[in-house]
């Protein structure tokens, strides 16, 4: 059967906003949130959605017993295959409450995952989606029906009553990701060798984060030039996309690197699984910090972003700029709020990528930045190292030269990193 001839999975989201969690979000922005990262899922068709108040969560169920009879009646009425939640569920719970509604059952969790899987295109991705996968589904073996609870194997000459099947069918999985882990180092030693080969061209990496659906992808894109899927869909970029790009009047050349999309509550076996496609961040020599001005919670998508990056070992010194982009979502008030806002700002650029709004501003503040305080010195090379002249000279760094009897004499303006480059040569 077609994709076009399947029927689309009729899904309803839900939000438990249990009042003993701690947390500050909104739960109608929460929910939306879980309504949008649903309709990353082309095959998912979201019929509804709803903020559950609770008093707490019950240990068994999430719910109380009235909550889930009421949800079972409207689940039936409105023809639903597969309930969302938008939060942790424990297998215990997933399990009873599939019992009671007699519908599939994904968490926050269990969701993102199938996001990933569904976009996941380079081998690394695919092989981190896979391992992440394997991690969840290791602890939901308790959601298994009968034939998990069997014993078998033990011919009676060890005593012991046997292995039951949860304990194989864990030993499985342990097995499998054993041999996706070997995969996947020897696809990061690809990727290291290949870091490697540009740290000796070498143009300083710059690595756009952001919360997902922050605009990084179009930012890229008209930064390059090249055809990122931009689109307006949580999780649109799973694997990092790079290009080399020179900057406008007369800016550095730079590698550009689009990055997986950060976002709250991300499941504990993504950020281990993700952990080298996000080493590109860790590699930058700029960090550019994309946030959407316009989100009601941009304040709080930019510090999930910021305790993701401290997780992950970002360098303290790594220079950074923020770029408050959509802009041009905003009206004419909070619009000149915001431009006078980052106007003040050393490190704040308000741009729309969409527009090319602020566009010139952001390529000379990554010039600035990536250049750093210029200094002139001079150079001392022999008639032999024509390499390294040529090096100077590629890059635009050399003002003037003289020749003298053992070789030449240069006068170079560079900054601390291009000195520390022509050092290694």
């Amino acid at each position: 059967m077609t994709e076009t001839a399947r029927e689309a999975t009729r899904a309803w989201v839900l939000h438990p906003d249990i009042k003993t969690s701690p947390g500050t979000r909104d739960p109608q922005l929460a929910l939306e949130e879980a309504v949008s990262l649903a309709h990353a899922l082309p095959e998912l068709e979201v019929a509804g959605d709803m903020v559950v108040r609770l008093p707490r969560a019950h240990p068994g169920t999430l719910f109380g017993k009235g909550k889930i009879e009421e949800l079972n009646a409207l689940f039936e009425a409105e023809e639903i295959d597969l309930v969302l939640i938008d939060g942790p569920v424990t297998p215990v719970q997933q399990r009873n409450l599939e019992k009671a509604w007699g519908l599939k059952l994904l968490d926050r969790t269990g969701l993102i995952l199938e996001i990933f899987s569904d976009r996941a295109a380079t081998r690394e991705g695919v092989l981190q989606v896979e391992m992440a996968a394997l991690s969840y589904q290791r602890t939901r073996l308790v959601r298994a029906w009968t034939h998990l609870e069997r014993q078998r194997g033990g011919l009676g000459f060890v005593g012991g009553p046997g292995e039951t099947q949860i304990e194989a069918d864990r030993r499985a999985i342990d097995d499998q990701l054993v041999r996706l882990r070997r995969q996947l180092d020897k696809v990061i030693k690809t990727r290291t060798l290949h870091r490697a080969s540009r740290a000796k061209v070498p143009f300083p990496i710059v690595a756009l984060v952001g919360y997902t659906n922050a605009g990084k992808s179009t930012l890229f894109n008209r930064m390059t030039g090249a055809e990122v899927m931009a689109k307006d869909m949580l999780f649109a970029t799973l694997d990092p996309t790079m290009r080399r790009i020179e900057l406008p009047e007369s800016g550095p050349e730079i590698i550009l690197s689009d990055t997986v999309g950060f976002i709250s509550d991300l499941p504990t076996e993504l950020v281990a699984a993700f952990r080298a496609t996000l080493e590109e961040v860790l590699a930058a020599d700029l960090i550019v910090h994309v946030r959407d001005i316009s989100h009601p919670e941009t304040a709080e998508q930019a510090e999930d972003v910021r305790a993701i990056m401290d997780s992950l070992g970002v360098a303290k010194d790594t220079p950074q700029i923020e770029v408050w982009n959509k802009v041009d979502r905003l009206d004419a008030e909070a619009r000149n709020t915001v431009l006078t806002q980052a106007a003040r700002m050393d490190d704040a650029l308000a741009i729309s990528a969409i527009t090319g709004e602020g566009m010139d501003t952001l390529v000379a503040g990554i010039t600035e930045a990536l250049e750093g305080d210029m200094v002139e010195t001079s150079v001392s090379l022999d008639f032999n190292e024509g390499r390294k002249r040529a090096w100077l000279f590629e890059r635009g760094l050399v003002e003037s030269e003289a020749q003298g009897e053992k070789g030449f004499e240069l006068t170079v303006r560079w900054n601390a990193r291009q000195a520390a480059q022509f050092g290694q040569l």
